[in-house]
């Protein structure tokens, strides 16, 4: 049995559909059913649970020997995390593969890369066989942007014209499953990147191209990407997070390009170019031609 945690986010709605109608069984945990009818996919149980109350995640670790590990943001996330390796050790879950971040490092300045750190060393420890897949950051993230982006015709950050190697969460997703359905990847950790390293007025050309319209990107003060991000509802601790990590990619840290795509998959992985085509609708008010 595989476990997805995390299953109606980014990267899990897209795992549910390369694990469905497989021939492993696969479980989806949610915390409210009632919400994951884009999940519900034939060979896929949906459990309820709720990581702040330990005793309702028994049902769902029931039988799983594999578990893919990604829990909502949040300000306790780190030891939810680590709360739920130790109910995945008790229940004799035999391997977790966790959906980490580039960078991770307990001792990082960015508290995202800190808290993964923090949790696979945690894993670590727990005497679980694990694997780490660190990606950079996804394409799928401008999203959160499209309603400024359809109605503005821009997105704003404060990354420079730093170079970051955008990766596409289906190639995440494309690299989960094989972690999850064949052996010989417990202990290692994958650098996951796109095929490319693009400035953000380059994403914005690539979008431009792919919808028909102007988008334009607009470099601004972390200051200001701090009031827009919490104009669009993210709590305080999560928009800090989102500035320190774009301080990263202002700093030029995120330029590097790997070959684990194509390493682990046989492809070359998905160039931004894909992505802006397959979302145009979405950044023009219009449903995507392929999500």
């Amino acid at each position: 049995m595989i476990l997805i945690s995390g299953a109606t986010g980014k990267v899990g709605s897209e795992l549910i559909k390369k694990l469905s109608g497989g021939k492993h069984a696969v479980r989806a945990l949610v915390r409210d059913r009632k919400k994951a009818g884009t999940i519900a996919l034939p060979g896929i149980e949906v459990v309820e649970g709720d990581f702040t109350k330990p005793k309702t995640l028994s049902r769902a670790l029931d039988g799983v020997e594999q578990l893919f590990l990604l829990l909502p943001s949040s300000s306790e996330v780190e030891q939810l995390q680590c709360n739920f390796v130790d109910a995945a050790r008790k229940h004799r879950v035999k391997h977790i593969v966790k959906l980490s971040q580039l960078g991770a490092d307990k001792r990082s300045s960015g508290r995202f890369q800190r808290y993964h750190g923090a949790v696979e060393d945690h894993m670590m420890k727990s005497g679980v066989a694990y694997t780490f897949l660190r990606p950079n950051l996804f394409m799928q993230g401008l999203l959160n942007f499209r309603t400024m982006i359809s109605s503005q015709g821009a997105f704003f950050a404060p990354a420079g014209n730093a170079r970051v190697s955008v990766v596409d969460v289906r190639d995440i997703a494309s690299i989960a499953k094989k972690m999850l359905t064949e052996s010989g990847h417990e202990g290692k950790a994958y650098d996951i990147t796109g095929p490319e390293a693009l400035t953000h007025l380059e994403m914005a050309e690539q979008l431009s191209q792919a919808t028909g319209r102007s988008i334009g990107y607009v470099s601004i003060s972390p200051e200001s990407m701090r009031e827009t991000l919490l104009s669009i509802g993210l709590q305080a601790w999560q928009a800090e997070g989102v500035v320190e990590d774009y301080e990263h990619y202002r700093r030029g840290e995120a330029e590097r390009v790997t070959s684990t795509v194509r390493d682990l998959t046989g492809y070359e992985g998905t160039f931004f170019s894909q992505f802006a085509m397959d979302y145009a609708g979405s950044f023009s008010g219009k449903a995507a031609g392929k999500a």
